[in-house]
Order: structure tokens, then sequence, then C-alpha cells
């Protein structure tokens, strides 16, 4: 009897082990025997393809992305979550803060890659990063609204150094001077612009009017003179130098119009470099320098939510006792929190830890589809790095090299994952 008990175990279990064996050791075997072998799979290697996991530029850059993946991505998701959970305990409105953010965990790694390619566009009118970042930097370093000005035909300026540009001749007390600029496109204009207006002179002071001096229309408008339809460069900086000091300086006004004191005569007129300032565009966050980072920061986005609702559930079964009773002899709520709940939180705390860094190791789909192509070498992982070797380069040995590699990365992990929830068992 008991053998046929066997029997039938087997017969049961035989459906499963033909899969497991079809799905997971025998891929593993192929994979082990495969990265002995050269590019052909016809010549042994030897260890030749583990010796490029050392030595490959690519593969280098792709361990040591990977390193900073470890370390940082689940720190902070696990950090976030616990967060998350402590904090959502205490809100009426908790259930629904939850809901939103677990709800990334629902969007598929391809959708989440496309949507931060999006959000990190260089573009601050496309990009949300960067429209969130000009719009702060903006708020403290206002651009110039100029970026585009230059001097246009028979223009009393000229180019000076660093950007700036200075008057032909020096000026006179009495006489307006006209700084004629063209290039600024009509919906860039500062809102305060107003018509531009000519200047009247000002005994013993230096007046004159800065303004666009383009009108739509061949032949149309007065060149070196304000038209009707012209607006003046309002909040444009005028300089008056002599001999290389600056003696006197003012702004426009929104008609263009400015007036300098008599400390300007003679001299010649500067508008400094700073009127022309390119318009800040933000952070180039799909670079070279911040690309890794940035994704990073996608999968947190992604993961926290994860995090927490494992986190919240460890919190549920938490003794309340014990937090009131540390309330009770005097503790206040951070250290309720960092002695106590934290310390009973420990073990679901290294769960979601480890789980996270086995899930970072195979990383791909975020870094393939946000890293630009101009970036992606600067932003590889190894999982990346064994499609690329696999199926872009033609390497299948070193592909296999590197998913062994991957394994043996990923079991001493998931081995101290299950011997904790042993442990935990038989607790």
């Amino acid at each position: 009897m008991t053998g046929t008990r066997r029997a039938v175990a087997a017969l049961f279990l035989l459906p499963a082990l033909v899969l497991l064996g079809a799905l997971v050791v025998y891929p593993i075997g192929y994979s082990l025997v495969r990265s002995f072998y050269d590019q052909s799979g016809d010549g042994f290697a030897g260890l030749d393809n583990y010796k490029a996991l050392f030595t490959d530029d690519g593969i280098r850059t792709a361990l040591k992305n990977n390193v900073l993946w470890v370390v940082f991505a689940p720190t902070v998701a696990t950090a976030l979550g616990l967060i998350f959970a402590v904090l959502t305990e205490r809100i009426r409105w908790g259930t629904a803060f939850k809901l939103v953010v677990f709800m990334p965990m629902a969007i598929s790694m391809l959708a989440a890659g496309i949507i931060f390619r999006l959000v990190y566009d260089q573009d601050p009118d496309k990009g949300v990063a960067n429209a969130v970042w000009v719009g702060v930097h903006d708020t403290f370093a206002q651009s110039s609204a100029f970026p585009k000005a230059h001097p246009g035909r028979q223009s009393p300026l000229e180019a000076a150094r660093g950007g700036a540009f200075l008057t032909r001749e020096p000026v006179r007390a009495g006489s307006p001077v006209s700084l004629p600029l063209v290039g600024v496109p009509p919906d860039q204009m500062p809102d305060s612009a107003k018509k531009a207006a000519p200047a009247t002179s000002e005994p013993g002071k230096v007046t004159g009017t800065t303004w666009q001096d383009f009108t739509r229309g061949k032949g149309v408008g007065t060149l070196g003179a304000p038209d009707p339809s012209e607006l003046g460069y309002a909040g444009m900086r005028i300089e008056a130098v002599k001999d290389g000091k600056v003696v006197a300086s003012t702004t426009a006004a929104g008609d263009g119009t400015f007036s300098l004191p008599e400390a300007a005569d003679g001299a010649q007129l500067r508008l400094p470099a700073s009127n022309f300032k390119e318009a800040y565009n933000g952070l180039d966050w799909l670079g070279p320098s911040l690309v890794t980072p940035a994704i990073i920061g996608s999968y947190i986005w992604m993961w926290a939510g994860f995090a927490m609702v494992l986190i919240a559930a460890g919190l549920a079964s938490v003794p309340r006792e014990l937090l009131e009773a540390a309330r009770v002899d005097g503790a206040n709520e951070w250290q309720v929190f960092r002695r106590v709940t934290v310390p009973l939180l420990a073990p679901v705390l290294a769960v979601v830890t480890v789980t996270l860094m086995i899930n970072v190791l195979k990383v791909f789909d975020l870094v393939f589809i946000i890293a630009p192509g101009s970036s992606q070498d600067d932003a590889n992982v190894l999982a990346l790095e064994l499609y690329r070797k696999g199926f872009s380069e033609d390497q299948p040995g070193i592909a296999s090299a590197i998913a062994v590699f991957l394994l043996l990365l990923v079991i001493p992990v998931m081995w101290f994952n299950v011997r904790r929830l042993r442990r935990e068992v038989r607790r």
C-alpha cells in the first residue's frame, strides 16, 4: 500500500517535475555548458568567457551600476515603504493613500519605462522633472527674456567680449541714444513690455531707447526708429563704461526708455551679457552622469508601494500594548518608532530588502527603455549586457557566462531569504 501511495504521489508530481526540468533545470544546465564554449559553440574556450566579465569595459560598467542598484534601490524603497506604512496608520484617508502609492505596481515595466522616458525629457515643456526643476530655478534666478537678441542692420552697437554689446561711439548728455536690437520672437517678449517710445532729451542726462526694431511685412516700418507696433525691451540693463569701468547703470522701462546720470557723458553704453543669457533648460536627467540615478528613481516609484504593503501587514501584527507601554514610560513618538517599531519589524524589513535585492540584480526593462542610445552604455547593467552580448553582438558564450554569474549572485541572497523564512516559521 505504501508503494502504491508513493507511485500515485510521483505520478501527480511528474508533470510539475517535467515542467521544472524543461523550464528551469535544462536552461541553467545548458547556459552553464555553453559558457565554456566560444562564439561558434564548437570550440572549447575554458574560462575565457568568465575572464571577459572582469576585462570587458561594458561588463565592468554593468557590474559597477549593479552595485549602485543593489545598494541604493532596495534601501530607499524599503525606507519609503516603512515611512508610508507608519504614517498611513495615523491618517483617516490612509487606505486611499496606500492605494495611490501601490498603484504603480499595476503598471508593467514597459509602460513605466515609457512614462519615465517622457518624465525625464530634456525639454521643460514636455518633461515633468525639468518643468519642476526649471520652475524652482527661475524662482530664485530669473533667466533673461532676450537670449536671441542681437544688433540688426546699421546698428550703433557692436559685439564685445563675453557676449555683451557696446556702442561704437561715446554718447553725450542731452542727445538721445537709440539701441535697436532684433531676434526676439514676439511671444517671448516680457509681459511688462509696452509700445516702444522715442527718448526725450534731458539736460545733463544720457537718455535713450532700446527696443525690438522689427515690424512684420516687407518694407514696413522705419529702420533705427521705434514704430507703433514695435515693443520696448522692458528690463534691459544698460551700463555706461569709461576706460573699462562701469560709471553708471540703469534698467529700461516697459517702453524701452532709459536715463543715465551726467557721469555717463562721454562713456560708451554697454548691454551686458547677462541680458542675453540663455534660458535655463534644466538638468540632463538622461545624460551620462545622471541616467543611472534617474532610472533608480523610477524603480523606487514602482516598488515603494510593494514595500509599503508588506511592511503595513507586518505592522498590523505588532502588539499595541508594547507601543502604549513605551509611551507610558515617557518615550516620544520618534523613540517609539526607532526603539520599538523598527526592531519588531526587522524580520519583515529584511524580507522586503532581500526580495528587492534579488529583483534589482535582474533589472532590465527600465534601463533598456528609459536610457537613450547615447547614454545606454553609461546606464548598463548585467541583464542588459547579457541581452546585448547574446543578441546584438552575437557572443552567446559571454552572454551565458553573464547569466551564470547572475545566478551565482542571486543564490546567496535567495538562501538568506529562505533561511530567514524558515526561522520565522519555527517561531
